[in-house]
């Protein structure tokens, strides 16, 4: 049997259930999900830069979305508060949308 030993989405026991077959899975809470959590965030990343079209592209920015939102309930926040926090941010410094490359600063 394969081992994974990773964090999974809440229905991947319910769906490998389904498909008949047998796993091993345990509810992990504090700072060992936050631990996991960032780890699957750097496999999310790692697929989304892998990504060859734009469709598994937009699959895996999903599947940060959903994990930058889980972990921002752990920490506290509702999704509307981190989005108030982001357009707040995006107001004060901007967002990244135009393109600007900053190669140097110095002194006037």
């Amino acid at each position: 049997m394969p081992s994974y030993n990773k964090l999974v989405r809440d229905r991947i026991p319910e769906i490998i259930e389904m498909n008949g077959q047998t796993f091993e899975y345990r509810r992990i809470k504090g700072e060992e999900f936050i631990k996991e959590a960032k780890k699957k965030l750097n496999e999310e990343m790692k697929e989304y830069l892998e990504a060859q079209n734009s469709e598994q592209a937009i699959e895996e920015l999903a599947d940060l979305v959903e994990l930058i939102y889980c972990l921002a309930e752990r920490h506290g926040y509702s999704k509307t508060e981190l989005e108030a926090i982001r357009r707040e941010k995006s107001e004060r410094r901007g967002a990244f949308h135009e393109g600007w490359f900053l190669e140097t600063v110095g002194e006037s």
